[in-house]
Order: structure tokens, then C-alpha cells, then sequence
């Protein structure tokens, strides 16, 4: 994993990281039209903020020349546009096999996959679940855990990501020798293209 660094070249002291929903209507439509969809979007803040754009191509695939090719369109827009006040950096990466799970669609397609998922609030005393994901009912999100069965809606989510385990590396060996390296991830490691940009 290639790390940010300031303009001395040392390394950023990361002490926050924080959701950055709200700039998803912003950041989302250059990601589009560039040709890639928005996996998540977060920014890391310390001696200098970086902004995180998880992103993959329509067919799940994301590798160097995706990330580099997407960080090339977003500091167009970024030096056109100026969206974030302040001096920040721009960290581009691929979901990775073990990729979070940040839409209903991603719950349903990763059916029968382990996962980790945290609750904003309780359900049935439990904020944190771990277990297979058995797909959406309606706007709930249903998952196998300690014997038990569990449902709850999509927005108590804060977050969620699949557990690596042999059955989903097998799954991305498989998408690979058919020609479809994107099913799963294509890889764990995040490539970057990083710009320190100032008012």
C-alpha cells in the first residue's frame, strides 16, 4: 500500500477517519462519467486531510491504470471546480477481494459470503454481526450468525465488509481464469495518485 506524504516527504500522522457522504453528490458524477463507480468515500484527517475515493469499473475490475486514470480526473476537476476548502491529498484505490459492502445491491450479490457488519443502533442487543450474508428482503439486509438468523434495515448499517476466507478467494481464482478478473476484486492493495491542493 503506497502511503501519502507532505510536501517535506514525511509521512501524514492520520488521527481521524470520517465518512464523506456529503460530498458523494459531488464527487460521484466525475467518478461516472470517467468511467468508474463509487465503492466509498472518506476523509483521513491529521497534520494534512487526504480524501479516500474507493472506486471499481461497471464490471467490478480496478487495477493501477483504473486508479491512476481515475486520480487524472478527479485533480482536473478538483483544480477547476475547488469542491473541499483547504489542503488536502487525493487517495485513489481498488475494493479489494475483502472489499466493504456499502450498497443494498452489494448485499444481495455477495449472498452466501461471510461478513462483518456494524449497527448504528442495536438490534436484538447486538451492534456487531459476523456471519453469512443471505442476500436483501425488501429494504432489510438478512445475515446468518450464531445459529440464528437476523434482519435489519439498510440505513442501521455503519459499516460492513467481507470477511476473507478461502470460499471468496476461490470465487476470485475462478473469475480470473474465466476472463473476468473484476468479480470479486482484483486487488487488496491501494494505488494512489496524491496532489496537495490549497485554497
Amino acid at each position: 500500500m503506497w502511503r501519502s506524504q507532505d510536501r517535506r516527504g514525511r509521512k501524514a500522522l492520520v488521527l481521524t477517519v470520517q465518512a464523506a457522504s456529503h460530498l458523494e453528490p459531488v464527487f460521484e458524477p466525475v467518478i461516472e462519467k470517467a468511467g468508474f463507480r463509487l465503492v466509498r468515500l472518506r476523509i483521513m484527517g491529521g497534520a494534512q486531510k487526504t480524501l479516500q475515493v474507493m472506486a471499481e469499473r461497471p464490471d467490478g475490475s480496478m487495477d493501477v491504470e483504473g486508479c491512476t486514470a481515475l486520480s487524472h480526473a478527479l485533480l482536473d476537476f478538483i483544480e477547476q471546480e475547488d469542491p473541499i476548502e483547504g489542503e488536502y491529498e487525493i487517495e485513489v484505490s481498488s475494493p479489494g477481494i475483502d472489499r466493504p459492502l456499502t450498497r443494498p445491491m452489494d448485499f444481495a450479490r455477495w449472498a452466501g459470503h461471510e461478513a462483518k457488519v456494524e449497527l448504528n443502533v442495536p438490534v436484538e442487543g447486538r451492534r456487531r454481526f459476523r456471519g453469512t450474508l443471505l442476500g436483501m428482503d425488501g429494504q432489510d439486509v438478512a445475515i446468518r450468525a450464531d445459529n440464528a438468523e437476523f434482519k435489519f434495515p439498510y440505513r442501521a448499517i455503519a459499516n460492513a465488509k467481507l470477511v476473507l476466507t478461502d470460499k471468496l478467494i476461490n470465487e476470485d481464482l475462478k473469475a480470473r481464469k474465466a476472463g473476468h478478473p473484476g468479480s470479486v476484486g482484483e486487488s487488496r492493495s491501494d494505488h494512489q495518485k496524491t496532489s496537495t491542493l490549497g485554497d
